[in-house]
């Protein structure tokens, strides 16, 4: 089996542009049938913004690099990962736990299922260990040999699909703009290009033996969210012999890593251990090689995890970065209107109490109360009501559900 590209898929989004769309057609087909991409598609404008507003501005590493691709470039390119998405459905080449840039799939699917194999543990009497590896520049050090070649050998990918992709990635370009100030152009040759709309899932195809190499270790479950890799495993108390196995897997995954350009930065790899006092010297003892210090928090896609797992600390996090936000929108109150407010307000507040909040089943009585709390605070800036006021009825004329009832919802 091989796949070759499908003219003229998936362009009816945009029929109604009459007047573009069949010069579009023409140029998308062109591309595909010759095996080739234009180099006006492949060069990129990279803008640096400061990481935080208070960053050392001289320090190029507290820069985040934001590459903007050309429009068209990605139409076509939203035509090839369509095409990609359904051959490796077809052919069954997929990661069963790799949840990054999928449909249904999202970091709030994946962290329940990692909270409640983790919880299932707890309530079994066990302990855990949960190991966050960090990949430095994964993106950007991706082989392109390396994916061409796994690309033919375990996708079946051939012909002119195959040489459209290799000139995909091959002869690349960006310019870095600064205000006034531009770069030479320079070339990219490795990575996958960043701001894509392809690069996701041929970086999580680049990985995909990775998921192997964990498979082998039934003891060790795994879940990943593009370059986000979470290991955990469970073990009852006098079962420490156990960690010997999760030190080999973390041994084979860096030799991969290494092997494939890859680079593990064990510094920023973060531990979460729940287990009696007396036993976590011992573990940390384990598995120093790969995990310098074990931590009592751990930020995992977004949501901070503690060995209780009650997610009490998430929680104490959410309310300061809400209240605090809420504070500069209650600056600028009078200054727009209720119905921007309103926007500002789903924006930087909502948004924090609705993130994952699948999670929150079970959240203890206090927890509860204090994302209450910052629902309530928002109600009333939004309505403008006094703090004496019942809540109830302001929650009633936003038609905003309690955040209990919401959870439920």
């Amino acid at each position: 089996m091989h796949l070759e590209w499908k003219e003229g898929a998936h362009i009816t989004k945009i029929q109604s542009l009459a007047s573009i769309s069949p010069s579009l057609l023409t140029m998308i087909n062109s591309s595909l049938s010759q095996g080739c991409v234009s180099s006006y598609f492949k060069n990129a404008v990279v803008t640096p913004l400061l990481k935080k507003p208070n960053l050392d501005a001289s320090s190029t590493s507290n820069f985040r690099p934001i590459s903007k691709l050309p429009f068209i470039s990605k139409v076509l390119e939203k035509v090839v990962e369509t095409q990609l998405r359904s051959w490796f459905s077809k052919s069954k080449i997929s990661d069963p736990f790799q949840s990054g840039f999928l449909k249904q799939h999202s970091t709030e699917t994946a962290l329940v299922r990692v909270h409640n194999d983790l919880l299932m543990a707890a309530d079994a009497g066990k302990c855990f260990v949960m190991v966050l590896l960090d990949l430095s520049a994964a993106f950007d050090t991706v082989d392109h040999n390396v994916l061409l070649n796994r690309l033919n050998a375990l996708a079946g990918i051939s012909g002119s699909a195959l040489d459209w992709l290799s000139s995909y990635l091959t002869n690349r370009t960006f310019t870095v703009k600064s205000e006034t100030f531009s770069s030479d152009t320079a070339c990219l040759t490795c990575g996958v290009p960043q701001g894509s709309v392809l690069g996701p899932l041929l970086f999580a195809f680049y990985i995909l033996p990775l998921a192997g190499i964990i498979q082998s270790f039934p003891d060790i479950s795994y879940h990943i969210y593009a370059d986000d890799i979470q290991l955990y495993m469970s073990f009852m108390p006098h079962q420490l012999d156990k960690l010997a196995t999760l030190v080999l897997c973390l041994t084979q995954i860096s030799n991969w890593l290494s092997s494939n350009f890859l680079d593990l930065n064990v510094n920023k790899t973060e531990t979460l251990i729940a287990a009696p006092p007396e036993l976590q010297p011992k573990i940390e003892q384990e598995i120093a090689s790969f995990c310098p210090s074990a931590k009592a928090n751990i930020r995992n896609p977004g949501v901070i995890f503690d060995p209780a797992l009650s997610l009490d600390s998430h929680v104490k996090t959410i309310s300061r970065s809400c209240f605090f936000h809420l504070r500069n929108i209650s600056k600028v109150r009078k200054l727009v209107s209720t119905a921007d407010l309103e926007k500002i307000i789903h924006a930087f507040v909502s948004s924090r109490l609705d993130y994952c909040n699948a999670l929150f089943t079970g959240l203890s009585k206090t927890s509860l109360s204090r994302l209450q709390a910052i629902q309530n605070a928002a109600a009333r800036l939004l309505s403008k009501s006094s703090r004496r006021a019942h809540i109830t009825p302001v929650l009633q004329s936003l038609h905003w559900l309690p955040v209990e009832y919401s959870l439920k919802f």
